[in-house]
């Protein structure tokens, strides 16, 4: 890696990671709630493989951008990274939304949405970086799981 190229990385993964951390930490009551008193459909992993998982996606998630980033012209790479911290944003609030507000019906809806913004991210990286694209798939099939694991939530706790 050239020494210029390390810098779009660092960026991409702190800030992605960053939104994770803010995440985390505006819903911890929340998830302390969850992991006590909210009744959860089989295949619920340990309330540690959440933050393992998500940290390691969202690794991957900034290396990707960063990918996108570096090898496209910015006028090519603005939609592509535009639609990257929507689906961001959509991340960190479906966290509010499930954990703080226990709004579980609406936060499937809404994870469905960010499933669809993911694909479409993946696509769009596809056309520019092929890994970069590729870096993306865990984060889909997890938040796959995620959708599983919110109407199993939904469907127990009405």
């Amino acid at each position: 890696m050239k020494k210029s190229n390390w810098k779009p990385y660092a960026a991409w993964i702190a800030a992605t990671l960053a939104a994770g951390a803010l995440s985390a930490y505006l819903t911890r009551d929340g998830m302390e709630l969850y992991r006590t008193a909210i009744r959860k459909p089989p295949l619920s992993p340990p309330g540690i493989v959440f933050p393992i998982v998500w940290t390691i996606l969202y690794v991957l998630m900034g290396i990707g951008a960063a990918r996108v980033q570096i090898v496209s012209e910015p006028e090519e790479r603005t939609p592509h990274l535009t639609l990257y911290v929507v689906q961001l944003i959509f991340n960190f609030l479906w966290s509010i939304f499930f954990f703080n507000q226990r709004w579980f019906g609406f936060s499937l809806l809404w994870l469905i949405a960010l499933w669809v913004l993911i694909l479409a991210m993946i696509l769009k990286f596809r056309k520019i970086e092929r890994t970069a694209a590729l870096l993306q798939i865990p984060y889909l099939i997890w938040v796959s799981f995620a959708a599983y694991l919110n109407a199993g939530v939904w469907l127990l706790n009405r």
